[in-house]
């Protein structure tokens, strides 16, 4: 089974958390938040209950592990178009978000980064991405 690679970060973002508290926190520096953060121009934003449902249904099989519906779900996702954050390879994988009535993958996609709740939604088969906003 593979494990996302943003649940080894969950994890180890829970072990900095119990072995160094606030202090640790506190005492991290402000460029590595920088570095995750997204472009306006390139990355918009999507509330979690306006994603289709089928949506839905790939960000729970993502948090389980899968099985995933095509083989190609959860390889690493080059960013080719750039249209993301820059980070070094490996740091993005794809899962398919299944379109009804299509005959193949169709153009929607799940891509999620290493960070808890990183993912971003793309209807045009990468032309645009939307970060998902877990808490709307």
């Amino acid at each position: 089974m593979r494990i996302p690679p943003r649940i080894v970060s969950v994890t180890a973002l829970a072990a900095a958390l119990l072995v160094g508290g606030p202090v640790a926190a506190s005492a991290a520096p402000a460029a590595p938040v920088a570095a995750v953060s997204h472009s306006a121009a390139a990355v918009g934003d999507i509330c979690l209950s306006a994603l289709p449902s089928q949506a839905h249904d790939t960000l729970d099989l993502i948090e389980k592990g899968g099985p995933y519906p095509y083989p190609q779900d959860g390889t690493v996702f080059q960013n080719r178009e750039g249209e993301l954050p820059q980070q070094s390879s490996g740091y993005y994988h794809e899962y398919t978000v299944v379109t009804p009535g299509s005959d193949d993958r169709g153009a929607r996609r799940i891509v999620t980064g290493e960070k808890s709740q990183e993912d971003y939604y793309t209807a045009d088969h990468y032309a645009s991405f939307d970060l998902v906003d877990h808490g709307c």
